[in-house]
């Protein structure tokens, strides 16, 4: 079974067992056969909403059908419910073997950055968020040109905020606002506190 179909699979039976009374009815019909009556009784519910139960239990695959004359006698499809059980365990090793969606790179091309800063995002970025910050000089200059259009020429910042800013980015957000500061894409006033982006940036 195809992996994606598979996760389609496991959704539909866990959304089949997400209700305390399929669970319930599951629990009793793990040991011997029932019928709807003998169900309701137990459970102390209605005939017609144990009949809707187990008409999701059976679609499901979880429940198999004796018929002996007019009496329907149900009992767990325990292979059905193994099998499951072991792809839902196997779940992680699932995931990891289907191809993860590439992420969306189209907002590159709508900066207003030459050819050669937008590959270097391309390289580094997923969606818009930095993988690592560059170590080569030229490549910083280029996220930081990028990072600097986050910033609204003629308006204010505190620390706070260029930190909140940075960090929809790259998580280290203070070696980033630093190297803004240090290339003179970011001023500011005396020690810190009050930030703006740099006349010309």
């Amino acid at each position: 079974m195809a992996d994606e179909l598979l996760l389609q699979v496991l959704a539909q039976f866990f959304k089949t067992l997400a209700d305390e009374n399929r669970l319930k009815i599951v629990g009793l019909a793990t040991s011997r056969e029932y019928r709807v009556s003998d169900l309701a009784q137990e459970l102390g519910l209605t005939e017609p909403t144990v009949s809707h139960h187990v008409t999701k239990l059976r679609e499901a695959g979880l429940l198999n059908l004796n018929q002996v004359g007019t009496n329907h006698y149900y009992r767990l499809n325990s292979d059905v419910m193994l099998l499951m059980l072991s792809h839902a365990a196997d779940l992680e090793s699932i995931v990891r073997k289907m191809p993860q969606p590439r992420p969306d790179m189209s907002w590159v091309d709508d900066l207003d950055l030459d050819e050669q800063d937008r590959k270097v995002l391309r390289d580094y970025c997923v969606g818009q968020r930095l993988k690592q910050i560059p170590a080569k000089e030229k490549k910083l200059a280029a996220v930081l040109r990028w990072l600097a259009t986050r910033f609204v020429p003629g308006v204010q910042y505190s620390e706070r905020e260029v930190n909140a800013i940075i960090e929809q980015v790259h998580p280290d957000y203070a070696t980033l606002r630093r190297e803004l500061v240090d290339f003179h894409f970011l001023e500011r006033q005396g020690g810190g506190g009050t930030y703006w982006r740099a006349a010309g940036r």
